[in-house]
């Protein structure tokens, strides 16, 4: 009879074990998952939790780990800037307006955790922040003349085989030397200094230089006239891409690729570049430059008409839409859409940000 006892006891004393370890399972293999609001409040959840979200490694891991779009920066022109939180409980910033920075700034662009900031003073440096951390790193001045409004995009792509938070600012800029050009001009955290490409793009077309995203080393603006300008950051080429839309469509990385959405009649279209090469291809090909992945949404589900309505990010399984003063997800793969009860000023400029706790 004893026998018969003893393998309960064995189980249940190794299932006491397992139930003790979970804590260090969450530990190690979970925090870094969670946006940085919420990791700050588990710190007081005991001396262990504390030691690791504190540590460096823990933050480079982190930065690696999480990835989503839980808030956005908006500014409007002339005011200081202001963070709207999708889940107030778990995403937030302790300094919302930047105050931390030495002078106000104009904040220009967003990736994975760090802002690209301009300063509004006569001098026009750039800094790159993380107003999780508040901290913050002045850049060199440029060589070149980017602009009242830069075409600027800050590039940050964390990797766990590389321990540093090496970041690039590319600025696509109107060429001095000539006419009807431009230029590209590129600042690198690993050299800490600028550099301009040898590339000139010899095109008579304009930027919309709040429009440049990021997608696998190539960075990509909409031309006014219509169209995409990309920026090869392996290859140092650009190239003219027919686009959907011109300028109306909000470029966008879906799934690893460049993506274009855009208002057609009252519902929204979007586009994925899938050939840059079909110009070049045979007329009877039926290889297409772009291909449309879904009819994603018809202006019904907003509170206003489609003319006020903007898309303000696309990525992943999300699209940020502003209408009028209001802000709507909409989720791609489920088709659902949300409105957030958070307002913001028409006119602002919105980018969006990741919860990230990664050091500069």
């Amino acid at each position: 009879m004893d026998r018969g006892k003893r393998p309960g006891k064995y189980v249940g004393a190794t299932n006491h074990k397992i139930y003790m370890d979970l804590k260090d399972i969450i530990r190690e293999h979970a925090l870094q998952y969670l946006p940085a609001k919420s990791l700050f409040r588990f710190q007081s959840v005991c001396r262990d939790w504390k030691l690791q979200i504190s540590s460096p490694f823990f933050a480079h891991n982190q930065s690696h780990s999480f990835r989503s779009i839980l808030g956005l920066f908006g500014q409007t022109p002339g005011e200081p800037p202001s963070f709207l939180s999708f889940d107030a409980k778990s995403c937030g910033v302790p300094d919302p307006l930047l105050m931390f920075i030495p002078e106000p700034v104009e904040i220009l662009s967003s990736s994975n955790g760090l802002l690209c900031c301009k300063s509004c003073s006569v001098e026009k440096v750039y800094y790159i922040c993380n107003p999780v951390t508040q901290q913050w790193k002045k850049l060199p001045k440029s060589n070149a003349h980017h602009g009242s409004d830069p075409a600027i995009v800050l590039v940050f792509e964390p990797s766990l085989l590389n321990f540093d938070a090496d970041f690039k600012l590319i600025c696509a800029f109107p060429s001095n030397d000539f006419d009807d050009a431009i230029e590209f001009e590129i600042y690198s955290s690993r050299d800490g200094s600028w550099k301009t490409s040898g590339e000139i793009c010899f095109a008579s077309k304009t930027l919309v230089p709040t429009s440049g995203i990021h997608v696998k080393n190539v960075v990509y603006w909409n031309l006014k006239q219509g169209g995409v300008l990309a920026f090869d950051l392996i290859k140092d080429r650009s190239q003219l891409i027919q686009g959907y839309y011109g300028a109306k469509g909000t470029l966008g990385n879906v799934n690893g690729k460049l993506c274009s959405v855009s208002w057609c009649g009252r519902e929204l279209y979007l586009h994925a570049l899938a050939n840059v090469h079909s110009n070049t291809m045979q007329m009877t090909s039926h290889v297409k430059m772009w291909e449309q992945k879904h009819v994603v949404l018809e202006s019904r589900f907003l509170g206003g008409d489609v003319a006020d309505a903007k898309v303000i990010f696309a990525g992943g399984d999300m699209l940020v839409i502003q209408c009028r003063s209001s802000i709507y997800l909409h989720n791609l793969k489920t088709q659902e859409t949300k409105a957030l009860s958070i307002l913001i000023k028409n006119h602002s400029r919105c980018l969006p940000y990741v919860n990230g706790i990664v050091n500069i």
